[in-house]
């Protein structure tokens, strides 16, 4: 018996099956291509152009501005300093030297420091102080005569048994000292909101100032009106101001009293 023909495909045709299988396979792939691979690279689209930083763009560019800082000359070298005449040191130990005695032999010292020395009124001779400022181990004497005027500050050093001035120099009287190191601090007030700074170092004969520098110390105290009362006074009540003649005066309406009856009760037989 002869086998039965095969049914024809049509030319063209897929199985149902063949192309189920090819739509997924097409599924698969584009979930795979729009996942982002780890540690891969991924397509953000256009790169947006840097804006660059803004530049400062100055007013009336054309003015003068103010010139550059100019570096400040080189101080005229100065004689070496000269020993207090008429006065040693036994022991070469600067701290048995009476302050007051060493002051009053000092050829520089001025009338009004003089005249503070006999303890004149508002005239001081500070105690002295004994740092180490020319780095050889040894106290140098510090110290301050407070004037009528001006505070004049000394320091002196020990050369053999022979006391040297290395610095006179005259201060605010609202002025501090301090020492870092073998280096000598001065802070002056020079106005209400800044101090100067002024740093000495010994540069061999000397303390020379190294530096000064302008600093803020804050803003002014705020000052309130004389007129405002202290804080937690009782206010006092204010007073109508008097108007001039023909002003309007607004008049503050005031609780209405009940009338009184028209007619007046029959009096009690």
């Amino acid at each position: 018996m002869a086998a039965a023909p095969r049914p024809r495909r049509r030319p063209g045709a897929v199985p149902v099956a063949v192309s189920a299988a090819l739509a997924g396979l097409l599924a698969l792939a584009a979930l795979l291509l729009g996942r982002e691979a780890p540690g891969g690279l991924r397509d953000g689209g256009p790169v947006q152009a840097a804006t660059p930083p803004p530049v400062a763009k100055p007013l009336w560019p054309g003015l003068a501005t103010a010139p550059p800082p100019v570096a400040a000359a080189a101080a005229t070298p100065q004689a070496p300093p000269q020993p207090i005449p008429d006065l040693t040191v036994p022991g070469h130990d600067l701290t048995t030297v009476d302050v007051r005695t060493l002051l009053a032999k000092d050829p520089a010292l001025t009338a009004d420091e003089q005249r503070a020395l006999d303890s004149c009124a508002g005239c001081e001779v500070r105690a002295p102080e004994f740092r180490d400022l020319t780095g050889d181990g040894r106290p140098e004497l510090v110290t301050a005569v407070v004037t009528p005027g001006p505070v004049v500050l000394h320091v002196y050093t020990l050369a053999g048994d022979r006391v040297l001035p290395i610095l006179r120099v005259r201060v605010q009287s609202g002025f501090s000292a301090e020492t870092v190191d073998s280096d000598l601090w001065l802070r002056e007030p020079t106005s209400t909101t800044t101090q100067t700074r002024t740093h000495y170092h010994w540069d061999g004969t000397s303390l020379a100032p190294l530096e000064q520098k302008v600093d803020g110390i804050g803003l002014l105290p705020h000052t309130e009106p004389a007129g405002d009362p202290p804080y937690g006074a009782v206010p006092q009540p204010v007073r109508p101001t008097p108007k001039a003649p023909g002003a309007v005066v607004t008049a503050t309406p005031s609780p209405v009293k009940p009338a009184a009856p028209a007619v007046s009760p029959e009096a009690k037989r």
